[in-house]
């Protein structure tokens, strides 16, 4: 898995969490894994290991991941990554409804542009 953060684009404790669900939901990760120590990943992306352990307390909060004393942070067997998909499906097509809305344009547009895009892409939807 590629971590990387933006310091741009927001807390760095939200995107790595944000990366790690992500991954979640590509199959990246599976229920199970480990993930890397809290200083390993802070020194691959320099940041404050603090930093990265509030990401892991951001996941073990939503029940994505678990600290195993003395053996690190892993992802929860129970995680439900189907749902996980569809809650970041959801999250994207509110964002996208919201920049239509700010064009001006309704949801028929909005189709339309999927649509097309499909098309262009030659995806599966």
């Amino acid at each position: 898995m590629r971590w990387n953060v933006d310091p741009e684009a927001g807390p760095i404790f939200e995107q790595i969490a944000n990366a790690v669900m992500a991954a979640l939901a590509r199959g990246e990760l599976e229920p199970g894994d480990k993930l890397p120590s809290a200083r390993a990943l802070a020194e691959e992306l320099r940041v404050n290991p603090n930093t990265v352990i509030r990401a892991f307390e951001v996941l073990e909060q939503l029940g994505i991941t678990e600290t195993r004393r003395g053996l690190g942070t892993f992802v929860r067997e129970e995680v439900d990554v189907d749902a996980l998909k569809r809650d970041r499906i959801r999250r994207a097509a509110r964002r996208y409804l919201a920049e239509v809305r700010a064009l001006g344009l309704g949801l028929e547009e909005a189709k339309a542009a999927l649509e097309e895009v499909k098309e262009e892409d030659g995806a599966r939807a």
